[in-house]
């Protein structure tokens, strides 16, 4: 899996949190919700950390990115100094610790392009969470073609970024038809200089019954399957494919 330069790229990265808008993420508020009471959280995928900096007062929580660049972020940030922020992959990542509650959101699960990278993923979630711990991720309902609505039409946007001023911002999106992967451009441009930054990103659709069965695989039991964030059941046609669960 190649670095994926909207992430690895500091200044592509200095975006992130102004595109994502953290306090009004449905799926933020779920999480900051499901961590009541638990002692411990990893988080897997962390970006710039908003999510572990908000929940760790009086619990212990590890964070983990593969990207320094938004490690760099997330380490800057107040607040920053109640998280353990790791470097890793999550396919490959073993602290020999187990947590409470684990957490990979914002869609990162899609990264992991195979099935043998989502399996992976999943042993390494197996891997950590203590008995009686929980764990939830999401990934988009392929059925619902969301990336038909990520071309530069549908995306354009103008923000208003701290260091740059006014920057034009749009998406550009093809899909493989062979293996169902989508490779979406992201493009910033600063209307001050004219100059231009652009990262291709790929990300993975797999279906629920796919992630059913990898999920039994890796000795995982799932609760509730959620087709949003704000707690509403699955069901066909939803456009999330949320498992809430616990070890097996």
């Amino acid at each position: 899996m190649d670095a994926d330069r909207l992430y690895h790229d500091p200044a592509l990265a200095d975006f992130y949190d102004l595109e994502n808008g953290w306090e009004r993420s449905p799926d933020f508020a779920f999480c900051r919700a499901l961590v009541e009471g638990a002692a411990s959280m990893l988080d897997l995928g962390c970006g710039t950390g908003e999510l572990a900096i908000a929940v760790s007062g009086g619990r212990t929580v590890v964070a983990v990115d593969p990207a320094p660049a938004m490690l760099g972020i997330a380490r800057a940030k107040a607040g920053a100094g109640g998280v353990e922020f790791v470097e890793g992959d999550a396919r490959t990542l073993r602290l020999g610790r187990r947590f409470d509650l684990v957490v990979l959101t914002g869609h990162a699960f899609q990264v992991f392009l195979t099935q043998e990278d989502r399996r992976a993923a999943l042993a390494t979630i197996a891997a950590h969470l203590a008995p009686g711990g929980r764990f939830v991720f999401d990934s988009r309902n392929p059925a619902c073609r969301e990336w038909e609505e990520w071309g530069p039409d549908d995306s354009m946007r103008l923000l208003d970024h701290p260091r740059f001023g006014a920057v034009a911002a749009w998406n550009d999106v093809a899909l493989d038809a062979g293996t169902g992967i989508v490779t979406y451009g992201t493009h910033y441009e600063i209307r001050a200089t004219g100059e231009r930054l652009s990262a291709a990103s790929r990300i993975a659709f797999p279906e629920k019954a796919e992630l059913e069965a990898l999920i039994a695989e890796a000795g995982l039991r799932v609760e509730r399957w959620l087709g949003d964030w704000e707690g509403h059941a699955w069901q066909e046609g939803a456009k999330e494919i949320i498992p809430l669960g616990t070890l097996a």
